[in-house]
């Protein structure tokens, strides 16, 4: 007779199976919020800690209280930079990829989605959607120099679908490691690991439809688009970006980076990409 190597506490791969399809079936069944959306409440720094002025920005009207930051540019400003982060944490963990940017010459808004540090609320994707398109009428409205939104990973997505969609768009779009598609994010998370490979199907189905921004890009054309992605990217696969350009209208440009996941202004090289492209398309730049 053979005799089982556990006892007790083992746990077979059927009931594992199980798990992770009742685990998956009630993230989904929730619209999937919780495997998009990963927000932290604490500010664990503010840009003065690290010698940048700043001062808070809230968003009381049509929707949840929201909170920014406003970071002034050294001199005169030549352009906004909008700036919304990936789906983790909050601006506070998140202000390192444009804390550099007012001693170029640029304004800096930073705005966590509801949920997210100060902000109120819970987010989901139509309502995180909403959000982006609050915090750039709040801005379009205070502010009369070129708009540049920048948006990484999950922030890059729901960045360029709401400029899309919108019938006033940004001066220009930087984009770096967007999300494409949520469905397609969903299997290509499931499929990495044995558990839940077999559920990447349903992954897929039971994300929310209708917000993806590979099928609204060309909207885009004629707003100079700069896109940022790196092949060592273990979040988000090269392919979303590659997919993103080839249907994005000019102006455009596409840039292979080296790295981590949206670690791209950590390198001098890819901040001085960006700068050349601010010089070469924002008017009024020098």
């Amino acid at each position: 007779m053979s005799r089982s190597v556990c006892s007790g506490g083992c746990i077979s791969k059927g009931r594992l199976m199980r798990a992770a399809v009742i685990l998956m079936l009630g993230l989904c069944l929730s619209g999937c919020a919780s495997l998009l959306f990963h927000p932290m409440k604490e500010l664990v720094a503010t840009p003065l800690d690290h010698g940048r002025p700043y001062r808070d920005v809230w968003l009381k009207d049509g929707g949840p209280t929201l909170h920014g930051w406003w970071l002034p540019a050294e001199g005169e400003a030549r352009a906004t930079v909008y700036f919304l982060h990936g789906n983790a944490e909050n601006i506070s963990t998140h202000m390192h990829s444009v804390l550099w940017l007012p001693e170029q010459g640029y304004n800096v808004f930073l705005l966590d989605y509801r949920g997210y540090g100060q902000s109120d609320g819970a987010p989901e994707l139509a309502g995180v959607i909403e959000d982006v398109r609050r915090g750039y009428d709040w801005l379009r409205a205070d502010n009369d120099l070129p708009v540049v939104v920048l948006g990484q990973s999950i922030g890059g997505a729901v960045a360029g679908y709401a400029m899309a969609t919108s019938s006033s768009k940004p001066e220009a779009v930087v984009l770096d490691a967007a999300v494409a598609s949520f469905p397609r994010i969903a299997r290509d998370v499931a499929e990495r690991q044995w558990l839940t490979w077999p559920f990447s199907g349903l992954a897929s189905r039971l994300m929310p439809s209708g917000y993806d921004l590979e099928p609204v890009i060309g909207a885009l054309a004629g707003v100079p688009q700069l896109y940022f992605h790196s092949p060592d990217d273990a979040v988000i696969p090269l392919s979303h970006s590659q997919s993103l350009y080839a249907e994005a209208g000019g102006p455009k440009q596409f840039h292979q980076t080296h790295g981590p996941h949206i670690a791209t202004f950590v390198f001098p090289d890819y901040r001085e990409q960006l700068l050349v492209f601010l010089t070469t398309h924002i008017s009024g730049a020098e």
